[in-house]
């Protein structure tokens, strides 16, 4: 019976995918789906993005490592989308024609700046990708009995199917089937876990007390500071979530629906964050990576089982399509088009994306099978944007002095820190470099104050 829901489930996913991309002819569509969603919309294609593998199975297997604690540094990302939704959202309506980063940064630094955050948008795209597709194969491993390599091809051969076809449309919609399956499942898994294991106060009494606590030493402190302001950086305005703020029919709805969703990542966070306890309480041998699929093995009944199985494959494939798109839109968008001589032809242009998600799809499989702990892999590719692209891009949407200049000066100072603290230092006292990346591209960034071409 589970592996009958599970199936039915992928099969019903592939099948409106496919159907909801049908129709698009310009690289617009393809990207941003018309800009036509209203906040519910938005507020669920946005919540199914960022909880991926990452978000879930990985903050079970840190809470089951190290305790509560990591959930209060994820819930960094939770102060990132309101403040996005306050800030940022609202003054998307300046950017009508944009469908991606690279066009909004071409307004304010150029063409070169198009092409240099198009080119780091795609390295973080396809980090991020071939964590969720990763994530993938461990469950389906443990699920459905199949290697972990069959089980990447199985998850990414799906993603890649309807994303490559449907493009932004599809994601939308499959998106929110998703969302509907994973807002039920893992409060559900949550809950039978616990019953499972003799109930709250069990839990709370057979953990190790650290794993219920926060930090008291000067260091650990600044440790967890450190963690949170990496989630507070590390995803902010990255291409899929910045696209998501570019489908709206107004900067009303987009607001709204990224308030929302920073909202909504709260509890889910503790959620799946405390599943992870449960877990350590009924076996502390296994496997933390497997931490979340193993209470749903053995806490759920077979029906239930289907449903909530069906529900983390969802959680990781609404994750994986975003960044699938979103990867394929910055390669040809923002750095094959402005390089070429000569314009693509409109007609050829999502032939082209098409093609560029397969391929894209097909690297991320043969990344996503060197990948141990998903989180980690996300928290690496964190440092090939939030220190180099973070900084210039709020600036120019909050409407602040920008110029080439600053954008070139503060991307070098951010990339420099970043190497320098991480690798020459060793990232002392806990400290992530992606922070002192962050903070010295805004230091050099508002200091600098030559002569360069002034933005918009």
């Amino acid at each position: 019976m589970t592996n009958a829901i599970i199936f039915t489930y992928l099969f019903a996913v592939l099948l409106i995918g496919i159907l909801a991309g049908r129709g698009i002819s310009n690289l617009s569509q393809y990207a941003v789906a018309g800009k036509s969603f209203g906040s519910m919309v938005i507020f669920a294609t946005l919540s199914a993005s960022f909880i991926g593998g990452g978000f879930s199975m990985g903050n079970a297997e840190k809470v089951f490592l190290f305790g509560v604690v990591n959930i209060v540094a994820l819930w960094g990302f939770s102060l990132k989308e309101i403040l996005v939704a306050a800030f940022i959202a609202p003054r998307m309506g300046r950017y009508p024609d944009a469908i991606s980063v690279g066009d909004i940064m071409e307004v304010h630094y150029g063409k070169a700046a198009k092409v240099f955050s198009g080119l780091f948008g795609f390295i973080l795209c396809a980090g991020i990708l071939g964590a969720q597709i990763g994530a993938i194969g461990y469950v389906t491993n443990l699920f459905l009995g199949i290697e972990r390599i069959w089980g990447i091809l199985l998850g990414c051969g799906i993603v890649i199917t309807y994303a490559t076809v449907g493009g932004m449309r599809a994601v939308v919609w499959t998106d929110i089937v998703q969302f509907v399956i994973l807002a039920v499942g893992l409060p559900l898994t949550l809950y039978f876990g616990v019953q499972y294991a003799g109930g709250w106060g069990h839990v709370l009494n057979t953990v190790p007390a650290n794993h219920l606590t926060l930090p008291t030493e000067p260091l650990a402190l600044v440790a967890l500071a450190s963690l949170f302001l990496t989630f507070v950086f590390g995803e902010t305005l990255v291409p899929p979530y910045l696209q998501r703020l570019l489908i709206g029919r107004s900067t009303r709805d987009v607001a709204r629906g990224t308030l929302y969703s920073g909202l909504f990542s709260i509890p889910f966070f503790a959620v799946t964050g405390l599943i992870g306890l449960v877990a350590l309480v009924l076996d502390p041998t296994i496997n933390p990576n497997l931490a979340l699929p193993f209470v749903i093995q053995q806490a759920l009944s077979p029906l239930l089982q289907g449903i909530v199985i069906a529900a983390v494959i969802a959680i990781i494939m609404s994750s994986a399509d975003s960044f699938l798109n979103a990867a394929a839109i910055c390669c040809i968008n923002d750095v094959i088009k402005p390089l070429r001589k000569i314009p693509i032809p409109e007609n050829r242009e999502v032939a082209l994306a098409r093609a560029l998600t397969l391929i894209v799809g097909i690297l991320a499989v043969i990344f996503a099978v060197s990948i141990e702990s998903v989180l980690d892999i996300l928290i690496y590719s964190y440092n090939f944007w939030a220190p180099i692209i973070l900084v210039p891009l709020v600036m120019a949407v909050t409407g602040r002095k920008v110029s080439q200049t600053r954008f070139l000066s503060g991307a070098a100072a951010g990339i420099l820190a970043l190497l320098i603290w991480n690798y020459v230092l060793g990232a002392p006292w806990g400290i992530h470099g992606l922070v002192v990346g962050v903070l010295a591209n805004l230091t050099v960034f508002v200091l600098v104050d030559w002569n360069g071409r002034e933005g918009v």
